[in-house]
């Protein structure tokens, strides 16, 4: 299970070459964390529709081995704080920042648990297998830490619970777009309104 603090697969380290947003990037992985063998088509495809002022403060959470937040840092300037449950994936998250000469803030927590401060943008590819209580804590408690005018964007397959998780965003923020619609996935994002 790759949301487990602790994953208990024997390790399997892969080097991936990707282009991600113009970017050639390299990512280690390993057995125990999401998407070992390739960067996600929904992650991908997130990235894609992702556009972030230099020096805005992003939140990746469940990071994973980090390609979200990593490309992100490195392409367009944010300030990258990256969060999982899984020690693994953190030690490769860090391990793929130093790679990729990339500065980001990565530590471990189980969704907001260890978050402290709040950040322009909340990102997330959540881990749909934890179930969806846990897409929908980050959805909910997402808008506590997010400053005014803020964004959460996360991805998510329809038969996955992308028109529950719609449903979640418009009633805690007032407001849900969808972003793009592509394979089944729905890139999903709330604005956190001065007024809501």
């Amino acid at each position: 299970m790759y949301f487990a603090e602790n994953p208990d697969a024997t390790h399997d380290i892969h080097e991936l070459r990707v282009e991600l947003l113009g970017q050639p990037m390299v990512f280690l992985t390993d057995s125990g964390v999401f998407s070992k063998k390739r960067v996600d088509f929904g992650s991908q495809l997130l990235l894609d529709n992702l556009h972030f002022q230099k020096g805005e403060t992003i939140l990746d959470i469940g990071c994973g081995y980090g390609p979200l937040g990593l490309t992100l840092a490195k392409v367009q300037g944010v300030q990258a704080n990256l969060i999982d449950i899984n020690q693994r994936a953190l030690a490769l998250a860090t391990q793929n920042a130093q790679q990729n000469k990339v500065k980001a803030t990565i530590f471990q927590s189980n969704l907001y648990e260890s978050v402290e401060g709040t950040f322009d943008h909340i990102i997330s590819n959540p881990p749909i297998r934890a179930g969806k209580k846990v897409v929908h804590t980050i959805i909910e408690e997402g808008f506590t830490y997010l400053k005014q005018g803020g964004s959460l964007t996360i991805v998510i397959q329809k038969k996955q619970g992308a028109p529950s998780a719609k449903k979640k965003m418009a009633d805690r923020y007032g407001n849900v777009e969808i972003l793009r619609k592509e394979k089944g996935y729905y890139i999903l994002q709330s604005k956190k309104d001065e007024s809501s």
